[in-house]
């Protein structure tokens, strides 16, 4: 019965093994870590100590409903399905802007058919399979600025632009993911530093603008202090939240306490979202908490990559790359800034913070993943939908070639 058992969970389970172990493992972590950080403030709030708990299971059960379904789609629909989400992600970071709900000085928000959800989430995603697609559908034109690179780095542009104001950190790692994207998808370097020129005068024109006109960018001050606080050793405006999380890591030591054992959660702000990893460290120890985390998010990258490098299909490999690059990366700034490494960001930990939005897609994303990686052993999973121009089955991890 066991091996009927095992055996039903793995057909329905395809894909790569060791990814949906990490996020067994991650969504477990979550679990235990959300309900031990929010009993005691959900008790005070409401009386009643499984409530963010129970929030937070339906948000997880939701997302991992999400992967599993999209896992079995086969990879080549995603890229169609890439186009119809940048532009609703363009119009619903638009709709943010000028209309969002505010919180902390920063419209990150809309209210969809009485969900509040967060955009620049979705944004993530579908840039970076968008990106993908462009670079496969233009790869015999990566030499050309105006044919193959010049509309991609519109849509990186437009998209980074508009998460902006409200979110600096997102739009920088977006960027920087959608940049190396472009290295590994075969962009010439004569059009990699244009793109590089092209990003750093934006990004001097938007201080200009910041410093000359406070009210284009209502952040402009948070990130600045920030910024000059974490330089200056003084943790700017966000020092006592910093101080929180340090003390919980110095009160976690080597060794794991176990869950409940951790003190910070009565007055360190989201302990639940933001600060977690600390908190983590905290109840679990550096060795097994601190240590173990940041061993599954290299699992997952390194999974990641393996998956794209032998996917014979330039879409699929450029996107199970640029997505694990994206969780990856998401993930070890949330840790940076807890262990005091990084200014403040605000980003989540991937499938761990609490937060339904950030679940939602970082389950997508994932879901997307093992979709790739189940087309390695499937063939009618690897099979086309719409084919690009170019030669068929051209690989993008090549060597570079030069262009003038």
């Amino acid at each position: 019965m066991t091996s009927g058992l095992t055996e039903s969970i793995s057909e329905r389970l395809r894909g790569d093994r060791v990814i949906w172990v990490v996020v067994f493992l991650l969504v477990l972590t979550s679990t235990v870590s959300v309900y031990s950080a929010s009993a005691t403030l959900a008790w005070k709030a409401g009386g009643d100590s499984v409530s963010v708990l129970v929030r937070h299971l339906f948000q997880l059960a939701v997302g991992i409903g999400a992967m599993w379904a999209i896992h079995n789609f086969r990879f080549a629909w995603f890229s169609r399905l890439s186009q119809l989400g940048i532009h609703i992600s363009l119009a619903l970071l638009l709709m943010a802007l000028l209309v969002g709900a505010e919180v902390n000085d920063a419209k990150r928000w809309v209210d969809v058919a009485g969900f509040r959800f967060q955009p620049s989430d979705m944004a993530k995603v579908a840039l970076v399979a968008y990106v993908a697609r462009m670079l496969d559908r233009n790869r015999l034109f990566l030499h050309d600025w105006s044919k193959g690179v010049q509309p991609i780095v519109l849509y990186i542009a437009a998209t980074c632009g508009l998460i902006l104001p409200a979110d600096f950190s997102t739009a920088a790692l977006l960027a920087v993911v959608c940049f190396l994207l472009m290295v590994i998808g075969g962009v010439s370097t004569r059009n990699l530093l244009i793109t590089v020129g092209i990003g750093g005068g934006l990004a001097l024109l938007v201080v200009a603008l910041g410093a000359a006109a406070p009210g284009l960018f209502p952040r402009f001050g948070t990130w600045v202090a920030r910024t000059i606080g974490f330089l200056g050793g003084e943790g700017g405006s966000d020092s006592t939240q910093i101080d929180f999380a340090l003390q919980a890591i110095h009160e976690g030591g080597l060794l794991p306490q176990g869950p409940g054992s951790g003190v910070s959660r009565n007055a360190m702000p989201v302990a639940y979202a933001d600060m977690i990893y600390a908190f983590i460290i905290e109840e679990w120890g550096l060795l097994v908490g601190g240590f173990g985390l940041v061993l599954l998010y290299l699992i997952l990258f390194s999974r990641a990559i393996r998956v794209g490098t032998r996917c014979q299909r330039p879409f699929g490999s450029l996107l199970a790359i640029g997505l694990g690059l994206m969780l990856t990366f998401q993930a070890m700034v949330n840790m940076g800034v807890a262990v005091n490494l990084l200014p403040m960001t605000g980003q989540p930990l991937p499938l761990v913070s609490m937060g339904g939005t950030s679940i939602l897609f970082t389950c997508a994303a994932l879901g997307m993943i093992l979709s790739v990686s189940r087309s390695l052993d499937d063939p009618d999973a690897a099979a086309p939908i719409d084919e690009p121009e170019g030669p068929r089955h051209a690989r993008p991890l090549q060597p570079r070639q030069a262009h003038g």
